[in-house]
């Protein structure tokens, strides 16, 4: 079994991570994204990657950053657009990025059947729409599915509220979000939180996410995002 490494920076987390990887980002928007850690890959230089995240990206900030310095080639997300998508719309209508939309609860759970070891599942939504096309189609019981396959990152940057040494994590509320399913289905997770406490200090019944997914934690302050509506 491997070990959790605690990092004693955010570049030391991201070390490694190679050009054309598969990254899962985790947040709802904003809620729950590890900032400090895509700085890091920022700085890091990784690039030719394909994120898998809720959406594209807010404001300049975290995720929109990432692909403001060009180094986001392909984006799997179900919102691609809100009000401060502003990054990521710019770069879709100048053909510079590759979007492929997936409704959120398949996102989940085609992120929750990698973790899992499904091959594949079979799911009512997107039928009879574009987002069908291409897919195998299957009648059960009297009603159309669409078949899904997993999605799998060869890495993960989430983020949580606490980990003990071990790598096991606790999160806060909302901002949860997509990190269980993410360090599941990623070969590699890398966590940012808020504070490493020592082993035996969380409480066994808190903990969400244990260490057996957890690869990397460091501790770093969290930024909170302000949403600002550009005229």
């Amino acid at each position: 079994m491997s070990v959790t490494q605690v990092c004693d920076t955010t570049d030391e987390a991201v070390a490694g991570i190679e050009d054309g990887s598969t990254v899962l980002i985790g947040g709802f928007g904003p809620t729950g994204m590890p900032y400090a850690l895509i700085d890091a890959l920022i700085r890091q230089g990784a690039g030719d990657l394909t994120v898998v995240a809720n959406n594209a990206g807010n404001g300049d900030r975290g995720l929109a950053a990432l692909l403001a310095a060009g180094r986001v080639r392909k984006i799997i997300c179900s919102f691609p657009r809100q009000i401060d998508s502003h990054v990521f719309d710019e770069l879709y209508r100048s053909d510079r990025i590759e979007l492929e939309v997936v409704p959120q609860g398949n996102l989940a759970e085609r992120m929750r059947a990698a973790g899992a070891g499904i091959g594949a599942f079979y799911c009512p939504t997107a039928v009879g729409t574009p987002l069908a096309i291409g897919k195998e189609e299957r009648v059960i019981d009297g009603r159309r599915y669409v078949l899904e396959l997993p999605i799998r990152g060869d890495y993960a940057l989430i983020r949580a509220q606490r980990s003990d040494r071990l790598g096991n994590l606790v999160y806060h509320k909302t901002a949860r979000s997509f990190g269980p399913v993410m360090a599941a289905a990623a070969a590699q997770t890398i966590v940012q939180v808020s504070e490493v406490v020592e082993t035996g200090a969380l409480d066994p019944e808190s903990v969400v996410t244990p260490s057996i997914y957890v690869d990397r934690v460091v501790a770093a302050e969290p930024y909170y995002y302000v949403l600002e509506q550009r005229r």
